[in-house]
């Protein structure tokens, strides 16, 4: 389930399994409310929260939510540290609601697993975009939830403190290309899309 949240509709995404009805949410990074009654609506047992980066639209949230249903928060890698950090000068500058800082519960780092209900996701270290952007993969579903690494025809801004294009790229070919062209992948903004019609029609990535 997709929630846009914030002035920027950043996709939060709202994971559960089927059997066990437990769930995660990805990237919450604003407007707690309409999150808590998405939660409350579809019933589910949230009991973990997963973040790519620590941009202020995919973290707004997140010790608010933490703090409110005394959950765990995993990742980003610890390379995002520094952003998690500056959240409140983050919402300052781009206008959202004041968000405050926080330590993760636990780090993720390359080919870490996390495990929800029955179901256990990959993760791998995208850097570029953030220095410890994460992304989570899902083999068995053949789903990615990519944050702000990759977007229906295009891809994440470098241009933010500490991004770097040649690094974007390479995490994009070496990490995410490597899932398979038939992996439809949730962005943090905008529609879903497959890797391999990116490889195929994306301007920025197309033949690599």
């Amino acid at each position: 389930q997709i929630v846009p949240v914030t002035a920027f509709q950043q996709n939060c995404s709202i994971v559960w399994c089927k059997s066990t009805n437990k769930a995660a949410i990805v990237d919450p990074g604003g407007d707690l409310q309409v999150l808590l009654a998405t939660i409350n609506t579809l019933g589910v047992d949230l009991e973990q929260i997963w973040l790519t980066h620590a941009h202020a639209d995919h973290a707004g949230a997140t010790a608010q939510l933490a703090d409110k249903l005394s959950l765990p928060i995993v990742g980003p890698h610890v390379d995002d540290q520094w952003l998690i950090d500056s959240l409140p000068e983050q919402c300052a500058a781009f206008g959202l609601p004041r968000a405050e800082a926080f330590t993760p519960t636990r780090y993720l780092a390359d080919h870490d697993t996390v495990t929800l209900g029955e179901h256990e996701l990959r993760v791998r270290h995208t850097p570029g975009h953030t220095p410890g952007h994460v992304v989570f993969h899902s083999p068995s579903a053949k789903r990615a939830f990519v944050g702000d690494v990759l977007f229906a025809g295009s891809i994440g801004r470098t241009d933010f403190p500490r991004g770097d294009y040649d690094t974007l790229i390479r995490s994009i070919v070496e990490r995410l290309w490597p899932m398979g062209d038939d992996t439809v992948f949730i962005p943090g903004h905008g529609p879903e899309s497959t890797f391999g019609r990116e490889r195929r029609t994306n301007y920025y990535v197309r033949g690599t």
